[in-house]
């Protein structure tokens, strides 16, 4: 556990604690009343109101929609289920700013609703939920879906056996056992739309703000440092309690659960109800994700082909190199961040998992969560701030952008991992530990074989995430080297055809990298046989 609390003591804790002491602490004196003062503001408190029932509708919203598709992932075997997969997770990874892109192309003034039936929905919340369920429509389809794939249908089927209704099976036996990961998904979506800056910026217009918009109002527009340091504390706080909360319920309700083969709970859909179930959930990906997919490629191509050409121009001024080349860093920075989240996030959920685990331990699953709550430009301009002297001084390294991008992947690891490693019966490490196996032969020969399929979920997760994340990157990002989305967010900012024709090219760019990446990794996942 050390390693894990280590690691977010230096790159969370430490840089988020630089940029609040920077805002509250004047002339060697802290101005802890200008929080009262910030807080009392109304139009913050109307801030504060809308970003809190915004996240709740949005996660209420995306688990009705989504939880039919995780069933259909879990239970349903049917051709194409793989390359329908990657499309599902394909949304996740896209900048948020290119999120509200597409669906202010759907939404908006000239856009596909106004063209066909004269609605417009920007600047309305309807938009913006709209928004975050296609953002966050993956991460209840792969954190339920990949723990209900692993529950035996038996047990579900012996209690209809005596008597109970498929309804009832389901809320009786099913649901508890999936009350974990549902718990997680939910709080997951619920921390990135209250945290939500790019698809409410676009979306919203001047009417919505979220308070992560109102920190980098503060951070970079006004330049009122203050402000930005008491609006970073209030959400700290909040997410803090939410997540406290949340890990004392959820320890309550998890117990040992029969996992077994997802390749011998998958069946072809049988009887009418099953069918319209897999037609529903087809449309609705159908509409609500790949449509706005399909807006950034007709986009990407007005022109033809000459979007995608220039960008292997370099243009000497906001790109320092050709705009492809942020295809190539993107993907070396995802590695790295995958591999540095893996690590510390297994290390962390083998902890945690522990039945001894100490109340300090415990306490610390919470703590995991608050990268995904605390502003990601107040990460970002933390390192700026915190990682800039000797010992670590890290300005210059190209280092410090994976280190930021784990800090996000890291908590989709635990989550991930965590409810099935807690769900690993412990009489079986026991018996091996009795047979004179060591630690790390347990662990490899027990949790291994059981989570290996979690660890890949979890992998691919943390790819995705590095993949997409832009609110901390794009503070250290160097013009020399950007990400992708930095570079779509560039081209989105300068004015004309071209940029923007070229930010819609990357955009499917990335789109297409995702795609495959999540195919290699679908194909990784078992072999032919369908086993681990």
């Amino acid at each position: 556990m050390l390693g894990p609390v280590a690691f977010f003591a230096v790159f969370f804790a430490w840089p988020v604690a630089a940029i609040v002491t920077r805002g509250l602490k004047v002339d060697g004196v802290w101005q802890f009343g200008r929080i009262a003062d910030v807080v009392g503001q109304s139009d913050i408190r109307h801030v504060l109101w809308f970003t809190t029932w915004q996240a709740l509708a949005s996660t209420a919203l995306t688990l009705l929609a989504a939880l039919p598709a995780a069933y259909v992932f879990a239970r349903l075997d049917f051709p194409g289920k793989q390359v329908l997969r990657a499309v599902v997770t394909v949304p996740f990874v896209l900048p948020t700013v290119v999120v509200g892109t597409a669906f202010l192309a759907l939404v908006g003034r000239g856009g596909l609703l106004d063209e066909l039936w004269g609605v417009r929905l920007d600047t309305t919340v309807w938009a913006i939920l709209l928004a975050h369920v296609f953002f966050n429509y993956a991460v209840v389809v792969r954190t339920v879906g990949g723990l209900w794939s692993q529950l035996d249908p038996r047990q579900e089927e012996a209690a209809r056996m005596l008597g109970v209704s498929p309804l009832g099976a389901w809320r009786k036996v099913t649901l508890p056992a999936l009350a974990p990961a549902v718990a997680a998904a939910a709080l997951m979506v619920f921390l990135f739309t209250f945290t939500s800056f790019g698809v409410v910026q676009i979306l919203g217009g001047p009417t919505f703000s979220t308070l992560e918009v109102e920190i980098y109002r503060q951070t970079s527009e006004i330049f009122d440092l203050s402000t930005a340091a008491v609006l970073t504390i209030v959400q700290f706080v909040a997410v803090g309690a939410i997540l406290a909360v949340h890990a004392w319920t959820v320890r309550r309700r998890e117990s040992a659960l029969r996992l077994v083969d997802p390749s011998v709970t998958a069946r072809r859909p049988r009887g009418a109800g099953q069918w319209a179930l897999l037609a529903g959930v087809l449309a609705t990906v159908a509409v609500l994700l790949v449509l706005p997919l399909a807006v950034l490629v007709r986009r990407s191509l007005d022109g033809g082909f000459g979007y995608y050409r220039a960008l292997g121009d370099a243009d000497g001024g906001t790109f320092l190199v050709a705009p492809i080349q942020s295809v190539v860093n993107s993907l070396q920075y995802a590695v790295a961040a995958t591999a540095i989240a893996v690590v510390i996030g297994g290390l962390a959920a083998a902890a945690l998992a522990r039945r001894d685990a100490g109340r300090l331990v415990r306490g610390f699953d919470a703590l995991l969560m608050l990268p995904l709550g605390v502003s990601a430009v107040t990460v970002g301009f933390g390192f700026l701030i915190a990682l800039d002297k000797p010992p670590l001084d890290l300005r210059q390294s190209w280092i410090l952008v994976p280190l930021a991008q784990a800090l996000v992947g890291v908590p989709f690891v635990v989550r991930t991992m965590l409810p099935v490693l807690r769900a690993v019966d412990e009489r079986l490490r026991e018996a091996a530990a009795v047979l004179g196996a060591s630690p790390w032969r347990v662990w490899r020969e027990v949790d291994l074989p059981m989570v290996r399929r979690a660890l890949l979920v979890a992998a691919g997760f943390a790819f995705a995430v590095s993949l997409g994340e832009f609110g901390a990157t794009v503070f250290i990002a160097r013009p020399d080297n950007p990400t992708l989305p930095v570079a779509v967010a560039r081209l989105l900012s300068r004015p004309g055809d071209l940029n923007y024709g070229q930010a819609m090219a990357l955009s499917t760019i990335l789109m297409v990298v995702c795609a495959v990446a999540l195919l290699v990794l679908e194909r990784l996942r078992t072999d032919r046989t369908g086993e681990f």
